[in-house]
């Protein structure tokens, strides 16, 4: 084991890929000799070159038409929104192009393109800078959507997505890049479609991803000290979900509480209770209940950004509700 931060987890992931594999490159703003704006390509430019590591202009819907084109001609493109709200620009190639081709064409190209970057709501980066653009792209059918919390899955994710054939939206949030945590040195690849079943309890459900995994840690533990075992999954696979893990949990628990950053009008969040009332309605005692975050624009101001999204606190007061049926 090898104490990592999660952004070196990631940039160890890439480099070794590309070290694998010749035909993966990497694609996007300062992405070359500056290293990416969080540092997870540094150093892969004066290793592999400017063909494999390739600065580009600011213009987010040329360079991702690029990659899809590379794609198609069977490169492994890696494509880094500077900050996933600029990604926005492109959502015509990511839904058009990427989600789309392998089924316009009748099969005949794949898409193997992994597009990664930092978003979340951070500290006081402001609206723009505080996208979590998760639920805009979950409709588009054809493409997978991940969501890395830990230096350890963040690794083992993104090593899968660059093998894997289909478009992957791989969501990063920008506070988490720091965490530090002890990871195998060993090679190993983490399942794209698996939620990751952090602790066990038999009171309450917690569904969450990314970086509401440690506040609702937090919540998780003080519950237990008032005797409320919770039980906490990481979804990680936002698309798609993995249903059977959380079926089998919410069949043992009966009650369920949904934490996300997202916003609550479309976010994941919905999307999660029409499904689980879908497979599950007759196994729960007490109807779903999300936490999520306002429907405002991130305001800069650090207090009033506090305000906009879900805190420990307010898992621990909802959860306790839940459990007491009286929610």
């Amino acid at each position: 084991m090898a104490e990592t931060l999660l952004f070196n987890a990631l940039r160890e992931a890439i480099d070794e890929e590309m070290a694998r594999d010749p035909y993966v490159c990497i694609i996007g703003e300062d992405v070359g000799q500056y290293g990416g704006s969080y540092k997870v390509t540094k150093d892969l430019y004066e290793k592999y070159g400017e063909l494999r590591v390739l600065d580009t202009p600011i213009a987010e819907n040329s360079f991702t038409g690029m990659a899809v084109g590379a794609a198609m001609t069977g490169l492994r493109p890696i494509v880094e929104g500077m900050n996933m709200g600029f990604l926005l620009l492109a959502f015509n190639q990511i839904s058009n192009n990427m989600g789309m081709l392998p089924y316009t064409s009748g099969g005949n190209f794949n898409i193997p393109a992994v597009v990664r970057g930092p978003g979340g709501v951070g500290r006081q980066l402001g609206a723009e800078h505080s996208q979590r653009l998760e639920a805009y792209f979950h409709a588009i059918p054809g493409i997978k959507i991940v969501a890395a919390s830990t230096p350890t899955n963040a690794k083992g994710l993104m090593k899968a997505a660059i093998r894997d054939n289909n478009p992957v939206l791989f969501f990063e949030h920008v506070l988490l890049y720091n965490l530090s945590e002890e990871i195998p040195k060993d090679e190993y690849i983490c399942a794209l479609n698996q939620a990751d079943l952090v602790k066990e309890g038999e009171d309450i459900t917690i569904l969450t991803y990314s970086r509401m995994r440690y506040h609702c840690l937090k919540a998780v533990e003080h519950l237990r000290s008032e005797n409320i075992n919770a039980e906490l999954i990481d979804l990680i696979s936002l698309k798609p979900f993995d249903m059977d893990t959380i079926i089998q949990s919410i069949n043992k628990t009966h009650r369920v509480l949904i934490v996300e950053e997202c916003m609550k009008t479309g976010g994941i969040g919905a999307e999660l209770i029409a499904l689980i009332t879908e497979h599950c309605f007759d196994d729960l005692d007490i109807r779903p209940v999300r936490l999520s975050s306002q429907d405002v624009p991130t305001p800069y101001n650090g207090k009033l950004e506090n305000m906009t999204i879900v805190q420990p606190s307010q898992i621990v007061e909802t959860a306790r509700q839940i459990v007491a049926s009286k929610i």
